[in-house]
């Protein structure tokens, strides 16, 4: 009877095994820095080729309305790591660089996607730009990341000989943390290649030892290109001889460099045997930036806009043998969704004090569920007194607004012209602020210092 029994429970836990694989996949979240919408292949880009970034929505899903939690990068970013509207937690804007400040950053109340999936018992990397405080309270690897390779700040220089500075501590005037040294882990490392390619490197060999422990993984490749400075190298840029405005040009090799990093990493699931139990996302944290070169295309507005240039971003997933590929996804999908998504493949139960605010993808993507997967999206500026909300066909947006919130409403247009403002929706528009204010209860105002605090004249 005995040996009966453990016979019964070594078929079970081999059965529990099998499931656990097929909903327990790996996760890539390849996130570029202020990136046009209109700058991939899948969304129209004649002029900058992006083959490999296209062959992730081409074997998957293409989002046609795929937006961000803010228009700017840290709240974005800060939204997409918890799952969560970031003004909950009062992350309202980017945080001070201040690594003597224990607040300005990522709440450690709040749960990451890395702390959640060790519940789950994967391993986590972030590989790039960190950009959620640089206290050593919210380093990634306090954060529930296993492997950190990047910069804790919200930009970079691209150049090796560029990086100059030691640490934050010898940091003496605003933008100088573009310069300091490559981390790997908590030791800053010396390096010889340009930025893009280093991360790419990084994410290889990160995929590389994952795959050789059969260890389940999240891996957040975070580039920060292709946010300013404009640097690239003589490599991509003899790529674009046809594009004579300096500006794109550099833009454009910026955008390739990323787009060559994806390919290694598509190449390499494929060489260990990781496509079909690899789910793979690609975005933008938020719309092309004003002095960057980027290109939104048909949308209203860039980076720091409410209006669809600044939260509508490039946004694509693959799951080969279980999202259909070819897809042209129409619904609205939030970033927030990543989390959501993995959370219930997982079935992780998440603190009921603090709840996600995405919805798990799944059962749209595969035509389990025909519906809307959001009735309502919100969006908010504090600091400008800005708002903005997305209901089925209708918007409404107060895109700089310092004094009170006067929003135009819309129905659902690109290119969001004044011509556009609807006049006579008094009802839609009474429902729809009705709706923002009712959110906008729950949130928190600004916790810590912003970028502009000039705490590097304070220090001893």
């Amino acid at each position: 009877m005995k040996k009966t029994l453990i016979i019964l429970l070594f078929i079970v836990n081999i059965i529990h095994a099998q499931n656990r694989t097929e909903q327990n996949p790996n996760l890539i979240i390849i996130m570029t820095d202020d990136m046009g919408w209109a700058d991939v292949g899948f969304n129209g880009c004649k002029d900058i080729p992006t083959p490999n970034i296209d062959m992730i929505a081409n074997q998957g899903v293409r989002f046609e309305e795929g937006y961000v939690s803010f228009p700017v990068c840290g709240p974005s970013r800060a939204g997409l790591l918890t799952g969560r509207y970031q003004d909950r937690f009062g992350f309202t804007t980017n945080p001070s660089i201040d690594p003597n400040n224990p607040v300005a950053g990522l709440p450690t109340s709040e749960e990451t996607i890395a702390t959640v999936l060790r519940k789950a018992n994967y391993k986590s990397a972030i590989i790039g730009k960190w950009h959620m405080g640089t206290h050593p309270d919210f380093h990634p690897l306090e954060r529930g990341f296993d492997y950190f390779y990047g910069f804790l700040s919200g930009g970079h220089n691209y150049f090796p000989d560029q990086l100059t500075l030691n640490d934050l501590s010898e940091v003496t005037e605003k933008w100088q943390w573009y310069r300091t040294k490559i981390i790997e882990n908590r030791t800053k490392i010396e390096t010889d290649d340009y930025l893009t390619d280093e991360l790419s490197d990084a994410a290889v060999r990160y995929i590389d030892k994952q795959a050789e422990s059969d260890q389940r993984f999240m891996l957040y490749l975070a580039y920060n290109a292709p946010h300013t400075p404009l640097q690239a190298t003589e490599k991509y840029l003899s790529r674009f001889p046809e594009i004579k405005d300096k500006r794109r040009k550099t833009y454009a090799a910026m955008v390739s460099a990323v787009d060559d990093g994806v390919g290694r990493v598509l190449q390499k699931l494929e060489e260990k045997g990781l496509d079909e139990n690899t789910i793979i996302v690609f975005l933008s944290d938020n719309g092309g930036a004003k002095n960057n070169a980027s290109n939104n295309g048909p949308l209203r507005g860039l980076k720091g806009d409410l209006f669809e240039g600044g939260i509508r971003v490039p946004f694509a997933i693959r799951w080969k043998g279980t999202i259909p590929e070819g897809q042209n996804y129409k619904n609205p999908v939030s970033s927030l969704d990543i989390m959501a998504t993995i959370v219930s493949l997982n079935q992780i139960e998440i603190n009921p004090k603090r709840t996600l605010d995405g919805v798990d993808l799944m059962p749209f993507l595969t035509g389990k569920n025909k519906g809307l997967p959001h009735d309502i999206l919100f969006w908010r500026k504090w600091e400008q007194n800005a708002m903005a909300i997305r209901k089925g066909n209708y918007k409404l947006v107060a895109n700089q607004n310092k004094e009170k919130y006067i929003p135009d409403l819309y129905q659902m247009d690109l290119s969001e012209s004044e011509d556009k403002i609807l006049k006579n929706k008094d009802k839609v528009y009474s429902e729809l602020l009705s709706d923002w204010n009712q959110w906008n209860k729950e949130l928190k105002d600004r916790i810590f210092p912003t970028l502009q605090d000039r705490w590097w004249t304070t220090q001893d």
